[in-house]
């Protein structure tokens, strides 16, 4: 079958189309033919050798990935050949056919796109996770998202509105305040010229942020420390900056507020079916249009690297998918 590959860590540039055997599912495990997979900056920095995991070479990159299920392990019982599902995986998604677990697969309803279907679990998988999970965020509360145009950021804009909180968004560039106004932001920051610590307390009215969602790292993060609310949560998502944050611990004390980590990935293989519930109520979501994925673009497999050099190079708003089907 026709896949993806990365022989190295050296980045987006030297992968390759090439043609593999078709995997076996074990057990626990569905083989899909994946009609749609999306691409993601945790895709880039896996081919790049920048992810804190780094699978053993050659492998098929993808993350996330949609299409019809073709055959099933002896123990799994929610899924049966023909099914349309969406799934996530560490890898594999960048091909005709893939594999995954039972646990991190989700029906399909009827109504949903295999190309919509493959920008959820991750983006907005994530999402939940940070904003229902762990940082209980309540009806009301100021959410301030950094990064709020890419896939992950866009979703908690969006998410955030449909929980009722009050989304200010954070981006790097005037041309992205449109799409997350749209997405329910109720206030737009640009970090690059604006001078962040006024914002914020313009406009919480001195108060701060309740529930920081931090995709950047870096500065950004230091500075959202000093802007929160007494009793906040502070959630570090990802360092799209390039740099791993460090604070004063003395800033968390004086206001007693959190910092609280989110790692999905890792929350829905140690609580499967915790995972699997809440998949199964954000598909649910999208079929009745409470939540709305952005798709950018769509290109087919073989333009896999001009995906990743977009997604590197900030210009994607929301996610590129691959049509492979």
């Amino acid at each position: 079958m026709k896949a993806v590959l990365c022989h190295a860590f050296t980045g987006p540039g030297d992968l390759s189309l090439g043609e593999i055997e078709v995997p076996k599912p074990a057990g626990d495990e569905i083989l899909i033919d994946v009609h749609a997979a999306s691409v993601s900056f945790m895709d880039r920095l896996m081919v790049s050798g920048l992810y804190q995991m780094r699978p053993q070479t050659p492998f098929v990159p993808g993350t996330e990935a949609s299409g019809t299920v073709v055959a099933v392990g002896g123990d799994v019982t929610r899924f049966a050949p023909g099914d349309r599902v969406a799934c996530s995986s560490w890898t594999g998604g960048y091909a005709e056919r893939m594999i995954a677990k039972e646990s991190k697969t989700v029906r399909l309803p009827d109504g949903v796109t295999f190309e919509a279907a493959a920008t959820i679990l991750h983006n907005y998988g994530t999402a939940y996770y940070a904003l229902v999970e762990r940082a209980r965020a309540v009806r009301g509360e100021t959410l301030f998202v950094t990064g709020a145009a890419g896939g992950v950021g866009l979703a908690a804009v969006d998410l955030g509105r449909h929980l009722g909180l009050r989304v200010v968004a954070g981006v790097g560039s005037d041309d992205k305040a449109g799409l997350v106004h749209r997405y329910g932001a109720s206030a737009v920051i640009n970090y690059r010229r604006e001078d962040l610590r006024d914002r914020i307390k313009s406009i919480t009215s001195g108060n701060g942020i309740d529930v920081g969602f931090d995709n950047v790292g870096g500065a950004i993060f230091e500075q959202m420390a000093r802007l929160m609310n007494w009793g906040g949560r502070l959630m570090p998502i990802g360092f799209t900056g390039g740099e791993i944050p460090s604070i004063p611990m003395n800033l968390p004390l004086l206001k007693n507020f959190s910092i609280v980590g989110v790692f999905a990935g890792a929350w829905a293989e140690k609580f499967p079916h915790e995972g699997a519930r809440m998949n199964d109520t954000l598909m649910r979501w999208l079929a009745d249009g409470q939540i709305r994925p952005h798709i950018d673009r769509i290109l087919p497999l073989e333009e896999v690297t001009e995906a990743m050099r977009a997604v590197a190079n900030r210009t994607v708003r929301g996610r590129i998918v691959l049509r492979i089907r």
